[in-house]
């Protein structure tokens, strides 16, 4: 009988983490189940073959304590989905520095550093599979996602240039891209505003108004796990997975259309009254 393969998890907490974390384990997979604060994981340490352990993506240190954890534990990484990341969004006039960093430090480098501290265990192994949870803003932008468009469209780039050497260790890289998903994450997101900047508001209302309407056809995040699970077991070079229909509405749309027409159609969906009106 072979071995069980293992597979860590960023933020595994809550979300699509959380329920890629519970498919893996009914999968027969061992589970290294990441997150900053690990009492948040007390009933995925109860299942069979699953270690919580702590792990901030911004902290090299955490970073190396999380996989020697896991080495530890289960002996191998098969696979690594990082998952970890959150959401600056807001008025560009009214966002600090520090949130850009912020943004950057966790969606983007905090990726990039999980991944590299990986590669060595891939390289020896000549195997492994890197699973990126991008989103359908890497390849989308909506008004006021300037910081979490830009962390997105960074992790696409970012994934498919290192799919380059990865292949010469034998090492797949994949790009899962959900669009709106029944999480927390509209809550735990953060927004930047100031209201005295009136000019801004009804774009800030209308923006609010689309969003919660396409929340509502969101997919659960048990569909964003089913499509993890594909696409680090499926074998494939496909490089790019979508979840959910706005996602791969979007997705088509963008790839079938010029700019013009594109962006023309996405300032109509988003347009609100003029001052003249």
């Amino acid at each position: 009988m072979a071995a069980a393969k293992t597979v860590l998890i960023t933020g595994s907490s809550a979300g699509i983490g959380r329920a890629t974390a519970e498919l893996f384990q009914r999968k027969g997979w061992q589970v290294a189940a990441t997150m900053r604060t690990p009492a948040a994981g007390t009933e995925l340490a109860a299942l069979d073959n699953v270690l919580v352990t702590a792990l901030d993506v911004t902290s090299e240190s955490s970073i190396d304590a999380a996989i020697a954890a896991v080495i530890a534990r289960f002996e191998s990484i098969d696979v690594l989905v990082n998952n970890a990341g959150f959401g600056a969004y807001g008025v560009l006039e009214a966002t600090t520095v520090e949130s850009m960093r912020k943004q950057f430090d966790t969606n983007v480098i905090g990726l990039m550093a999980m991944t590299k501290a990986v590669v060595p265990l891939f390289r020896k192994q000549k195997s492994g599979v890197f699973v990126n949870v991008s989103s359908i803003a890497g390849r989308v932008t909506i008004p006021f996602g300037g910081l979490y468009n830009a962390s997105k469209f960074a992790v696409e780039g970012f994934s498919e240039a290192i799919s380059y050497e990865m292949a010469q260790i034998g090492v797949r890289v994949k790009v899962v891209e959900p669009g709106m998903i029944k999480t927390n994450f509209p809550n735990a997101m953060e927004f930047s505003n100031d209201r005295s900047i009136d000019v801004y508001q009804p774009l800030v209302a209308r923006m609010w108004e689309v969003a919660g309407a396409l929340m509502e056809v969101g997919a659960e995040s048990e569909a964003a796990a089913e499509v993890i699970y594909e696409a680090a077991t499926d074998g494939s070079d496909r490089v790019r997975y979508t979840v959910g229909v706005d996602a791969k509405r979007l997705a088509a749309q963008r790839s079938a259309q010029d700019d013009e027409t594109f962006f023309s159609e996405m300032h109509a969906m988003f347009a609100v009254p003029s001052a003249k009106d």
